[in-house]
């Protein structure tokens, strides 16, 4: 039986393409369930989404009586926001995505993170504070050299069609088909 990757995907401009990476987890053997931040719902094909995977975006907590999705194996944040990060780093759960993601690291679910940030943002000192909390809770965060690289203030638009989905999936430890 295939292992369960949750996608948890962030309102920022190469999250059109987050189909790109269902399509690589899929080819790797994962089963794979999309979250998205509530922002994230305007960036992203949520029918097309829904096709691939075979399972319903979700962005909010069920409801009761709602099925259960099925419990993650690991965890993939991309493309992962500033506020996702820091939110994330401070305990902050106050969405269904970042629930999931303030538990990960007591469950023993494995985290990955790959920003999609300026490199303005990605040089505050908070972030980089953040950056490395998480990094010592075990969280993998795609940053730096080899990495996710921070592009100039303004021009995320431009890096959206290289950004680096593969470097995230290769972080994951290998699912069991």
């Amino acid at each position: 039986m295939s292992k369960v990757l949750y996608i948890i995907v962030c309102a920022a401009g190469s999250a059109a393409d987050v189909d790109k990476l269902v399509t690589l987890a899929q080819d790797a053997g994962w089963t794979v369930q999309i979250i998205a931040t509530p922002p994230a719902l305007d960036f992203i094909d949520v029918p097309a989404l829904e096709k691939q995977t075979g399972r319903p975006v979700r962005s909010q907590y069920r409801k009761p009586g709602e099925p259960k999705s099925p419990r993650a194996d690991a965890i993939i944040v991309a493309p992962a926001t500033y506020n996702t990060i820091n939110k994330f780093a401070q305990g902050i759960a106050d969405t269904y995505a970042l629930g999931l993601l303030a538990e990960a690291p007591g469950l023993g679910i494995p985290v990955v993170i790959l920003p999609f940030v300026n490199s303005a943002l990605a040089g505050r000192a908070p972030f980089c504070r953040n950056v490395e909390q998480l990094r010592a809770e075990g969280v993998h965060v795609l940053l730096g050299p080899g990495k996710f690289e921070p592009h100039a203030p303004n021009s995320g638009a431009d890096h959206t069609d290289t950004y680096p989905w593969h470097l995230a999936l290769s972080a994951l430890p290998p699912s069991e088909t």
